[in-house]
């Protein structure tokens, strides 16, 4: 690394520490920073920028057009756009510039239209029902199973009772291409699991399905879109509730945790790594927020 750019290493060296040390975000999250950021000085030093505090609005555009023309894809180049944010924030707090230069600009991601998230105070809310209704108690499981586990609509009404292991905390499920998966579900999920399967004889089931409409019969796809936008109103919360939303935001809240894309693929039950990119629109700065774990609802006890 040459001298003049020596400011530009030093500052992004002690934003990674911060990271580390102060933020106490995971090892992986602070590796993707540190490739995003170290990329940008390659094409700061080619630029002639020497320090972060020189650095303006036009010129974070063109650290982005420069990474767009390297062959970086949309969503790759908002990846990189948030890491250079929040690190442009950090310098902030240090005094060491006055205003983020990145405000105002804009990178638009083309690809895939994503639904809307569902953030996590609003998927408790949606999840809080708390009656002893047969019904309610099977709307609540399969909302904890599909929010758990990230299902497919069809993955969650075509699981049988013999893909579940409730001591274990699992699910098999049959995905697209007749590909099974095993998945963790959580503890709260399990036990509203076990809520129903205690009540399901009473709707005399006429096959092995889990979820079952009123008649007995493995319930449909359309009566669990209907029964979930239902409870997203009853619950109060302003959000269309639907199963790939609840989807959605399963994946969101895990990339938000872990940050390991290839974890999700794998959970999300993805053939292509490029499938699951589509997730990181997420704000790396959402990445460093309230998860030091896993998934919000599959925590365990502590033994």
């Amino acid at each position: 690394m040459t001298a003049d750019l020596s400011p530009l290493q030093h500052q992004v060296d002690a934003f990674l520490r911060y990271l580390k040390v102060e933020r106490q975000l995971s090892s992986l999250t602070v590796t993707s920073y540190h490739r995003q950021l170290m990329m940008l000085i390659d094409i700061a030093k080619s630029m002639g920028i020497c320090d972060w505090k020189n650095l303006d609005a036009a010129q974070v555009r063109a650290l982005l057009v420069r990474s767009k023309r390297g062959g970086l894809k949309s969503t790759s180049l908002a990846v990189r756009f948030s890491a250079l944010r929040s690190f442009l924030d950090y310098l902030i707090k240090q005094d060491i510039i006055q205003a983020n230069p990145a405000k105002g600009v804009t990178t638009s991601v083309t690809g895939r239209h994503l639904p809307k998230n569902i953030d996590v105070d609003e998927v408790n809310q949606l999840l809080n029902i708390d009656l002893n209704d047969p019904l309610a108690i099977r709307d609540r499981a399969m909302l904890e199973v599909m929010y758990g586990a990230g299902l497919r609509l069809a993955e969650l009404i075509g699981m049988d009772c013999r893909h579940i292991d409730l001591t274990s905390g699992e699910v098999r499920v049959l995905g697209k291409g007749n590909k099974e998966r095993k998945l963790p579900i959580g503890k709260t999920a399990v036990t509203w699991l076990q809520n129903w399967l205690a009540l399901r004889d009473v709707f005399m089931p006429q096959d092995d399905a889990v979820f079952l409409s009123n008649s007995g019969k493995r319930i449909s796809p359309r009566n669990v879109q209907k029964r979930f936008a239902e409870w997203g109103i009853k619950q109060g919360v302003n959000n269309h509730i639907n199963p790939h939303k609840l989807r959605h935001s399963f994946a969101t809240h895990m990339l938000e945790s872990c940050g390991d894309l290839r974890a999700v693929q794998e959970l999300l039950g993805h053939a292509n790594l490029s499938t699951t990119q589509i997730y990181t629109h997420l704000d790396f700065q959402h990445l460093a927020t309230v998860y030091d774990a896993s998934h919000p609802r599959a925590k365990r006890d502590k033994t």
